[in-house]
């Protein structure tokens, strides 16, 4: 299967960031098409286009902008309506969001002016982690440039719709990735998710109707407005049409963004990427982040779709695949992403501030060596009692890669106790080779 650079297509340009490149490149084309129609009918192509959320969930775009209640004057209630866009990007090994957004700001832009037109919002807002400062400073500018040219503010290139763009730095917690914890915190209120219904769409940013969608889905409307249906739908699977970023990392030959259809294999991008480092082989990765469940070698040609994802027991997420090969330690990889989500969790509920402390617990005494049998049961248990009991998706990601490495690499477990220590730790293998000798 061949690559698509579409949003890619041209990263590698000098300034590739500008409204004059961009503008060279079709950019703002898309927009001028969707002004030329009715909201409804911007929801509806988006819709039939199949685009899915490339956030982690793969929701329906175009269904989650229909949810917006339309009444009189598109206000519904008489309420505002808000697009907030996602751009916090914390999933550990997920790098795809930030390049885009450095490299070619004003699709996004542009995607936003297309989707507030499409759902009847004069004000939308881009969610940035405030540690990356140079994606917050490059959106700035993207979006002023935009307000001089005239595709934000007032009367946007003489349709009589208005826009407002707002660039909101976070303070860096990962929970402001669940949409709702994103809203409180955007509201000036400490980031923890909300009970639901009511959901955003009724009730979102000041209790308004509000979409709030990932970066990457947004960025990727305007080639559909401007190129079309069946354009999109040409590449992808069926039930996941389109294109999407891949982020590969880890044992890799050439890490970074590869984007594809949706559905290519795991084997097909390591060929993009040179493989895996030389001398070695693969031995387990994740295919969204780390809050997905780890895969094997034997799954090198599954379709990286929704679907083909998850019939193999794990998650597309946000397509962040870490490749790991023979020398890590899957102990010690699980137990870096535990110690990660025991550090991140809100502690709003119970099964998620409690439960991701004792694995920790439990996984550094097993990754030392000092763990036993009962232990492992132990893990198993605590994570089936956080698994649908958090009171947001956390509490599922951060059992995951538990429970699937315990599923494929048991007797890696158990030689970590059996043996005294790590057996992938070179100084023990050291000593223990000394210990041999006398």
């Amino acid at each position: 299967m061949q690559l698509t650079p579409v949003l890619s297509r041209y990263w590698d340009e000098p300034r590739s960031w500008t409204l004059e490149t961009y503008v060279r490149h079709e950019g703002y084309q898309g927009l001028r098409t969707a002004l030329t129609l009715a909201p409804d009918d911007v929801i509806q192509t988006v819709k039939d286009a199949g685009l899915r959320g490339r956030g982690g969930a793969g929701f329906p775009t175009g269904l989650k902008w229909s949810f917006i209640p339309q009444g009189q004057d598109g206000q519904g209630d008489t309420k505002p309506h808000y697009l907030v866009v996602n751009a916090d990007e914390s999933e550990p090994g997920t790098c795809k969001d930030m390049p885009l957004m450095m490299a070619t700001p004003h699709a996004l832009v542009e995607g936003i002016i297309i989707a507030s037109y499409a759902i009847r919002a004069h004000r939308a807002y881009i969610y940035v982690r405030g540690e990356v400062v140079p994606v917050l400073r490059r959106l700035q500018t993207a979006v002023e440039e935009a307000y001089e040219a005239g595709y934000l503010g007032k009367d946007i290139l003489g349709s009589g719709f208005d826009l407002d763009v707002v660039v909101h730095a976070g303070a860096g917690a990962y929970i402001c990735g669940e949409e709702t914890a994103l809203l409180d915190s955007l509201e000036g209120r400490r980031g923890q998710p909300r009970l639901r219904p009511p959901f955003p769409a009724v009730e979102g940013l000041y209790a308004s109707p509000t979409v709030v969608n990932n970066v990457e889905s947004i960025a990727s409307v305007p080639s559909i407005m401007l190129n079309g249906i069946d354009w999109f739908r040409s590449m992808g699977s069926e039930k996941s049409p389109g294109f999407t970023l891949y982020s590969l990392s880890g044992h890799v030959r050439k890490p970074g963004q590869y984007e594809a259809p949706l559905g290519i294999t795991l084997r097909e991008l390591l060929g993009y990427a040179g493989g895996v480092r030389i001398g070695h082989q693969l031995k387990f990765w994740t295919p969204g982040g780390s809050s997905t469940p780890i895969l094997t070698d034997q799954h090198l040609d599954i379709p990286l779709d929704y679907e083909g994802v998850s019939a193999a027991g794990s998650m597309l997420g946000t397509k962040a695949l870490q490749i790991f090969d023979e020398t890590t330690c899957v102990v010690r990889a699980v137990l870096g992403w535990s110690e990660f989500y025991a550090h991140e969790s809100c502690g709003k509920c119970t099964p998620c501030r409690e439960g991701t402390y004792w694995l920790v617990q439990i996984l550094r005494r097993l990754e030392s060596g000092r763990g036993t049998d009962a232990d492992l049961d132990k893990l198993l248990d605590i994570s089936d009692n956080i698994f649908g009991r958090a009171f947001c998706a956390l509490g599922d990601g951060a059992v995951s890669p538990i429970v699937s490495s315990i599923q494929y690499f048991r007797d890696e477990y158990l030689e970590h106790f059996r043996s005294g220590g790590c057996p992938f730790d070179p100084h023990r293998s050291t000593l223990m080779a000394g210990v041999q000798q006398i």
